[in-house]
């Protein structure tokens, strides 16, 4: 037999290697194998296996790792179309399949050392000491345990039992132990809800689409379909899941459920977990995202493999989870830009689900409160499945929503300070102290003040290395750059002109904060944002904070923006509505929208009607007037018929390329050239709309200079295997690097 090895290279292409009769049997498509490759060896992954090779005088492989093969072959085919598709190498997608944690030479695994007790030996057995016959004693009331865990119990040291050993009362041996996340956590078993009659509608189409209790869908079957569950904040999207899953489970196949990595709340976990902890349909809860040591993730993700883990909780990397069979995914907040890989390939986790649902049998549900464009654009297609949530669960209203025109009140001279507070939302924060109800305030953007400004001559200080102002950070007294990480001290006078009164603009979570404190002193206030959250757990601590009532005013960043249940909170600040809404992208509108709908849902949840204060210098925007109003269909109209005027996504599709490099001409040439060799290529193309090349709107980044054309298409597939092709052929500079992203989220 010949196994057809993709090195860890990225060469794009496979090399054959000759099975030697040691190790037949244990090579399978999937397996893990060390093979030599020029004047080493190298590790690779088993693509194929074949009966013969046009090659001559095979090289055999050398060695195979671990007990399983880590690929199966439905997810090593969904790599090889996420290569395609992203236009990157097949290695390069087989590294975001597998996690570094598992891919690595070694196994990973963690061993300890257990003592147990053995079982008496006859008269023969060696008398003990006094302090031996201690530890003994400890040792036959467990039979076993830690031989750490002994020591500490025992107040002795490893020597004695050591000498247990040799005596023939115990025997000290390594074990596999896992590392669970979660290993501490205690979840009060739930059972299932009763569902509304919106609810029990889109669970029957869920559940009608996977076919009934027991039954797998035939190969080669019709594709149980793609379903977008689009439901306001707090209708109980997460029952319906809960339910489908249970459905999956009953059929022997397992699920996948996706969430914004902002949003992976201890919430989230905790309600998953807690329903499949006991009962008939009892099975792990396998949990895959950045916060996880590298060993939780190895060991959580062969949990996974073994198939002792049968639903998947995790961000975006966990869609290439090897759930076998699968009967689910559901992918949650399926709007969150969060799920787009940012480094190659730059796949989108939504729409892998998607193409790995229809590949596999499985059903896909999207869920969201503010659909993505593109999603509700293929609902009203008819290529999704259309659900629809409308009332929430418990019958409580949507919070009433009142935009606070800044201009206004800048003109009245209200407020505290430079526009922090207005005056209607520092009484609405006053009056839920006083009734002791809580209150979140959100501003999406970390630190104290956004830039430092000379009043003089107009110096703003910016990173060297990007084209950003340095944002000024107050407890650390530094400024710093949020794109590279450049970090300064504060300067005490202007470095250009030396004038002493310099000034900073512009305000930050942490602006925020102090001010709450100040204007209430009394005040139980934390923040939420990436400078405050340092260790594992300290998400999770605020929020059990906030939850058990400790905390009345929470702070933060959008991270505290969706996914939260606190019945409690009754009012939700927004700071300033406008932050995003004037990028240079044609989805910022949307984004705006989305997000002050989903902040605004936290609020209300519980017996007390909610309210939100949107603070903009825009009030009259029509993102932030129909989110006032919690009409998604409105603004998808008005929204839809301006992509239309400029072909933008859902009507067609876009593809960003950028080039970037440290000298601008070699950068601007490399883009010119570029742009001349993709427009002969595909000259002739009906629907092909190219703009650029042009200097991104993020200029420089890291010391790079960047440029970018973008493409619109309709037929993007297509247009992938083209731009592939060019860059094969194309000849640039070795300092000038190029960049493909398929339907980018992010322009800048």
């Amino acid at each position: 037999m010949v196994a057809r090895v993709m090195l860890d290279l990225a060469l794009r292409r496979e090399f054959d290697y000759s099975i030697p009769p040691g190790l037949e049997g244990r090579v399978e498509v999937g397996s893990r194998v060390r093979v030599p490759f020029g004047s080493g060896l190298r590790l690779g992954v088993v693509t194929a296996l074949a009966e013969s090779s046009e090659q001559k005088a095979l090289k055999a492989i050398d060695e195979v790792l671990g007990e399983q093969s880590l690929l199966t072959p439905k997810i090593l085919d969904l790599a090889r179309w996420l290569a395609g598709y992203y236009c990157c190498s097949v290695e390069h997608a087989l590294r975001s399949v597998l996690p570094e944690a598992v891919r690595k030479e070694e196994a990973g695994w963690k061993e300890r050392l257990y003592v147990h007790a053995l079982p008496p030996g006859g008269t023969s057995v060696p008398e003990l000491t006094p302090r031996q016959q201690s530890v003994w004693n400890i040792i036959e009331e467990w039979r076993e345990l830690p031989l750490q865990e002994l020591v500490r119990l025992a107040e002795t040291t490893p020597a004695t039992v050591r000498n247990l050993e040799d005596k023939g009362y115990v025997v000290i041996a390594p074990r596999r132990e896992e590392r669970d996340p979660y290993a501490h956590e205690r979840f009060l078993p739930t059972q299932p809800l009763v569902l509304n009659g919106e609810q029990q509608t889109a669970l029957a189409a869920i559940r009608k689409a996977m076919g009934p209790s027991g039954s797998l869908p035939e190969p080669g079957g019709i594709p149980p379909g793609v379903f977008l569950l689009h439901g306001v904040t707090g209708s109980g999207k997460t029952e319906v899941y809960l339910q489908a899953l249970a459905h999956a489970l009953e059929q022997g196949r397992g699920g996948i459920v996706l969430v914004p990595e902002i949003s992976l709340t201890p919430q989230t976990v905790e309600r998953f977990k807690a329903r499949f902890s006991s009962g008939p349909l009892r099975t792990l809860v396998a949990v895959l995202h950045s916060q996880l040591s590298a060993g939780e993730r190895h060991d959580e993700w062969h949990k996974i493999r073994q198939g002792r883990a049968r639903i998947v909780i995790g961000a975006r990397s966990a869609v290439f989870a090897p759930v076998d069979p699968l009967g689910l995914i559901i992918v949650d907040e399926e709007h969150e830009h969060s799920y787009k890989q940012e480094e190659m390939p730059r796949y989108h986790a939504r729409d892998v689900a998607v193409v790995r649902g229809q590949r596999e049998g499985a059903a896909v549900v999207l869920g969201s409160a503010t659909p993505s464009m593109e999603s509700y654009y293929n609902a009203k297609r008819g290529k999704y499945t259309l659900l629809e949530l409308r009332n929430r669960v418990t019958d409580t209203r949507l919070p009433i929503v009142r935009v606070v025109d800044l201009r206004q009140e800048r003109r009245k001279g209200r407020g505290s300070g430079p526009s922090v507070f207005s005056e209607p939302l520092r009484e609405a924060i006053q009056q839920r102290l006083e009734r002791s109800e809580q209150t979140i305030l959100f501003l999406n953007r970390r630190g104290y003040s956004s830039s430092l400004q000379c009043e003089q001559c107009g110096f703003v200080a910016g990173c060297p290395n990007c084209s950003v102002s340095l944002t000024f950070h107050r407890q650390a007294q530094e400024i710093r750059c949020h794109i590279c990480g450049y970090a300064a001290t504060v300067p005490s006078q202007c470095p250009q002109c030396s004038n002493p009164r310099i000034r900073f603009s512009g305000i930050g979570t942490e602006r925020v904060e102090d001010s709450i404190r100040k204007l209430f002193p009394k005040a139980r206030v934390s923040r939420m944002d990436t400078d405050t959250l340092k260790r594992k757990d300290d998400y999770r601590k605020v929020l059990t904070e906030f939850r058990t009532g400790k905390i009345d005013i929470l702070v933060g960043t959008q991270m505290i923006a969706k996914g939260l249940h606190f019945p409690n909170v009754t009012l939700v600040g927004i700071i300033h509505a406008d932050l995003a809404l004037h990028l240079p992208d044609f989805r910022a509108g949307e984004r705006t929208f989305q997000l002050l709908t989903q902040v605004s849902g936290r609020a209300g949840r519980g017996d007390v009607e909610g309210e939100v204060f949107v603070q903009t210098f825009t009030p009259f925007h029509p993102a932030i007037q129909f989110a006032r109003r919690h009409d998604y269909e409105g603004f998808y109209d008005q929204e839809l018929e301006f992509r239309q005027q400029l072909r933008y996504p859902p009507l067609a599709r876009v593809a960003l390329l950028t080039l970037q490099g440290r000298n601008d001409d070699k950068v601007k040439f490399s883009a010119d050239h570029l742009a001349k060799a993709i427009t002969a290529r595909l000259s002739g193309w009906p629907d092909l709309i190219l703009a650029g090349p042009a200097p991104a709107p993020l200029m420089r980044a890291e010391t790079l200079y960047r440029h970018q054309i973008l493409i619109r298409t309709r037929a993007m597939a297509r247009l992938s295997l083209e731009l592939a092709a060019v860059q094969q052929g194309l000849s640039l500079p070795e300092d000038v690097a190029l960049g493909i992203d398929i339907d980018p989220v992010d322009l800048s």
